[in-house]
Order: C-alpha cells, then structure tokens, then sequence
C-alpha cells in the first residue's frame, strides 16, 4: 500500500509567499486608483476655480451670469445669456435662466476648460445631459450662488460642488490635501448636493467635523467656497 504525502513546509511556504504577493498586489492596486481619484478631483477643482477667476478677470463678469455672452465670446451665437447681476443662481423671482447650467457653455465656448456644453434649463438644480461636467462617479459637478453647504447657519455664496456618489474617505483625503480636512469647516465642506447621504454620522462625524473615514460612506459631497 502506498503511503500518502502531504505538502512540505517549504511548499507551503511559496504558497503563503504567493498569497502575500497577490494580496499586496491588489491593495497596491486599489491604493493606486485611490490616489488617482484623488488627484483627478483635485485637479478638475483647481481647474475649474481657474477658468471661473480667468474668465471673471477677461469679461468683468461671471460665467453663466454674463450678459453679453452672445455677442462677445467667441462662437457663442446660440448660447444663452445670463442677467449679470452678479450671482450664478437658479430660476427664481426675475429671473429666467438656470445661470448654474449656463457656466459650462461659457467657460467651453470661451476656451477656459475642454468639452462641449449646451445650456439646458432645469427643474430645482437638474443638470440636463450635456450642460454640465460630471465629477469621477458620473455626477454632475456644480458652480452656483447658493447655501447648500454644511454650515450651523449657511448664508448664501458662490461654491463649487464635487456633486455625489463621492466616498467619504476620498473627500477626506482631497479635504486634507487642499484644506483643514474638515467636512464641517474651511473652504472645503460636505454638501447634500446631487443627493448625497445625510451629513452628521453618515459623511462626516458630528463630534469634531471629521469626514467618516473609519467607515466610509460611499454616497457623500462637497462645495468649495469662493
């Protein structure tokens, strides 16, 4: 009768060492993808606050609010023109253009960021396709005159939003790379815009105004302030 073998240590050991290899691998991986979600949010905000002073600083006036859209930028013949009244607001008393869906044509138009837009009107901050940029997760980014930030008592102001589906930790990491890494204070706060999840124990921690990092929340947001 023949006897059975079964592994030796030195066996086991490459196998163990493998395993190790391919679980380092794939956090690595992740670490990576991570990091270029970070950088990519990072650098579509820093782009974005660019082209927004830059084209402030060419018109004298807002993108999206600028009243002589048509007849000053460049192949804008068709674009919509905003009241210019100095805020980037939604249709609300007097007004008639939903000026946050009008800045991308007019930043695109006026060659301050890459893509095309067409202004679209829409109800209670809808982007319509097409209007607006989305963030990494497919949702719309926003630059509006508003108060839809964390704040114990908001008043409105221009801010740009990353819009939701962000997770917790990733705007952790962008907070504490271009903030105070604070969810409830700094230029960089949570925002409920796009229909992120409740704030307070959910994106962030009530106690301290940490991002919730420990246990991440996969469907969070945030606005700069300008």
């Amino acid at each position: 009768m023949k006897r059975q073998q079964g592994f030796t240590l030195i066996e086991i050991a490459i196998v163990l060492v493998i395993i190790g290899l391919l679980l380092g691998g794939v956090l690595k991986g992740q670490e990576l993808i991570t990091s270029a979600r970070v950088r990519n949010m990072i650098t579509t905000q820093d782009g974005i606050k660019a082209a927004y002073f830059g084209f402030l600083d060419r018109y004298r006036a807002l993108p999206g609010d600028y009243n002589q859209a048509i007849a000053n930028i460049p192949g804008c013949g068709t674009c919509t023109n905003g009241n210019n009244n100095g805020q980037v607001r939604f249709i609300a008393a007097g007004d008639t253009v939903d000026e946050p869906n009008n800045v991308w044509e007019h930043l695109s138009k006026a060659g301050f960021i890459t893509g095309t837009y067409v202004y679209g009107a829409g109800a209670s901050g809808a982007a319509p396709a097409g209007s607006t940029p989305a963030n990494p997760y497919g949702v719309p980014i926003q630059l509006a005159f508003d108060a839809v930030y964390q704040d114990a008592a908001p008043t409105l102001r221009h801010n740009l939003k990353t819009g939701a589906n962000v997770p917790s930790d990733i705007a952790a990491e962008v907070d504490r790379k271009i903030d105070d890494g604070l969810a409830t204070g700094g230029q960089m706060r949570y925002s409920s815009f796009g229909g992120a999840s409740a704030g307070s124990g959910t994106c962030y921690i009530a106690v301290g105004g940490a991002w919730q990092s420990a246990t991440p929340n996969s469907n969070c947001g945030a606005a700069t302030l300008f």
